[in-house]
C-alpha cells in the first residue's frame, strides 16, 4: 500500500508542478496564448516527460558504479541508451553518405529524407545483408549444441560468459548469436515471401473485382468479408494447428503450409487496399480509351491500373510485411510456427524466457529473451519508419 501512496502522491506533486508552472508561464508572458490556452494535461506531460528524462540519465550515471549489483540493475537502460545513440548516428552518416554518393536521383531522395527514414532503410539493409549471408556470418550453425549450455551474454569468464559465445548459449548449447542472425534468414525471409504471395493475390483479385464490377466484384467482396470477420491470428492458429495434423511431422510442409495460411489471410486487406484504388482509377478517361481500343483485363489491369495504384500499395507493403512477421514469430512462440531446428525469433522468446526469473540477481542472464524480443521489435519500427515517410511523399504533403 505504501507503494501506490507514494504513487499517487507524486502524481498530485506532478500536477501541482504542472498548474504552477503554467500560471508562472502565463503571467510571465503577460497571458500569451502559448500558456493561456495550454490545458493541464499538456502542462502535465512537459512536467512528466521532464521527470522521465532526469530518471533516464540518473540510471544512465548508475550504469557505471563501480558497486557491481547497482550497475547490473541499470544494466537494460544502459544498452537502450547507448543502442539509441549509436543507431542515431548511423542513421544520420548513412543519410550523408547517401547525399554525396550515387546518382543524381539517389542523392536528390536522401536530401530530402528523414533521419527516421534513413535509420529504417540502413536497418532494413542490414536484416537483408545478415538474411541472405547469414550462412557465412553466423559463427556456429543454427542447430549446432555446442560444449557448454546456459553460457550468460557478455563474454566475461568472471560473471559465467565465454568470449567465444558473445551472448551466450541456451539450455542445450546451442549459439544465441548465430541462432539470432539465421533467425533474420528465417523469420524475415519468410514473411517477405508471404507477403508477396498475399499481394499478388489480394492485388490481383481486387483490381478485377474494381474493374469487372457486377457479381463478380459482389462474390469476391462478401467472401473477403467473411474471412476479416474472424480473428487472424485466431484463424491462423486454428487452421496450423489442423495444418500440423496433414503435415504427419514433415517440418518443411508445415511451413509450406503455413506460408500458404497467413497469405490468403493477408490477402484480404490487400485485396480492400486494391479494390479501393482501383475503383478510383478505373473511372478515368484513359481506362474507357483502352477498353475502346479493345484492351483485355490483364493489360488494364498491369499497363494502366497497377502503374496509378503504386504508392498506396508500395506503403501498404511495408505495414502488411510487419503484420505478416509479427504473426509468423506470434505463431512459432505458440509452437505451430517454423519448426525446430530452424532458428526463428519467436520460438527463440518462447524458449528462452525462463532466463526472465533470473532478471533480479543476474540481469545479463535475462537478457538472452530479450535480445529476440528487441530483434523484431527493431525490424518493425525500422519498417513503419521507411512506410510513413512514404507515405507521406505519395501524399504530396510539404514540411
Amino acid at each position: 500500500m505504501s507503494a501506490l501512496l507514494w504513487i499517487a502522491a507524486g502524481l498530485v506533486g506532478m500536477f501541482a508542478v504542472a498548474w504552477a508552472g503554467r500560471w508562472a508561464g502565463q503571467k510571465a508572458t503577460g497571458n500569451a496564448p502559448r500558456f493561456r490556452d495550454m490545458p493541464l494535461a499538456v502542462a502535465f506531460g512537459y512536467v512528466a516527460a521532464v521527470v522521465a528524462l532526469v530518471g533516464v540519465l540518473i540510471g544512465y550515471v548508475n550504469a557505471y558504479s563501480a558497486d557491481p549489483a547497482i550497475a547490473n540493475k541499470y544494466f537494460f537502460l544502459w544498452v537502450a541508451v547507448n543502442g539509441l545513440v549509436i543507431f542515431g548516428i548511423a542513421g544520420w552518416l548513412f543519410r550523408l553518405l547517401g547525399r554525396s554518393v550515387g546518382s543524381a536521383a539517389t542523392r536528390k531522395l536522401f536530401r530530402q529524407m528523414p533521419l527516421t527514414a534513413s535509420f529504417g532503410i540502413l536497418v532494413i539493409i542490414l536484416y537483408a545483408i545478415l538474411a541472405i549471408f547469414a550462412g557465412v556470418i553466423a559463427p556456429y550453425g543454427q542447430s549446432e549444441i555446442l560444449g557448454a549450455a546456459n553460457v550468460i551474454p557478455g563474454g566475461n569468464p568472471a560473471v559465467g560468459g565465454d568470449p567465444a559465445y558473445p551472448l551466450g548459449t541456451d539450455q542445450i548449447g546451442r549459439d544465441i548469436l548465430s541462432r539470432l542472425i539465421y533467425g533474420a534468414q528465417n523469420t524475415v525471409g519468410i514473411a517477405f515471401v508471404t507477403t508477396l504471395i498475399a499481394f499478388v493475390l489480394g492485388g490481383t483479385f481486387g483490381f478485377i473485382a474494381a474493374l469487372v464490377g457486377g457479381w463478380v466484384d459482389q462474390l469476391l467482396s462478401r467472401m473477403v468479408d467473411v474471412l476479416m470477420a474472424i480473428p487472424s491470428l485466431i484463424f491462423s492458429l486454428l487452421l496450423m494447428t489442423i495444418a500440423s495434423v496433414w503435415a504427419d511431422g514433415e517440418k518443411g510442409l508445415l511451413t509450406l503450409y503455413m506460408i500458404l495460411i497467413i497469405a490468403v489471410i493477408d490477402s484480404t486487406r490487400v485485396f480492400r487496399l486494391a479494390r479501393a484504388v482501383g475503383s478510383g482509377i478505373v473511372v478515368m478517361d484513359y481506362i474507357e480509351a483502352a477498353r475502346l481500343r479493345g484492351e483485355g483485363i490483364r493489360w488494364i489491369m498491369f499497363r494502366e491500373i497497377l502503374p496509378n495504384a503504386t504508392a498506396p500499395l508500395l506503403a501498404e507493403f511495408g505495414l502488411r510485411f510487419c503484420f505478416v512477421f509479427l504473426t509468423i514469430a506470434s505463431l512459432s512462440f505458440l509452437g505451430v510456427g517454423i519448426q525446430p531446428p530452424l532458428a526463428d525469433w519467436g520460438t527463440m522468446v518462447r524458449d528462452l524466457a525462463p532466463f526472465i526469473n533470473f532478471a533480479a540477481f543476474a540481469p545479463l542472464v535475462a537478457t538472452a529473451p530479450l535480445m529476440a524480443a528487441g530483434a523484431i521489435a527493431l525490424l518493425t519500427v525500422a519498417v513503419n519508419f521507411v512506410v510513413d515517410w512514404m507515405l507521406h511523399k505519395s501524399s504530396g504533403l510539404k514540411e
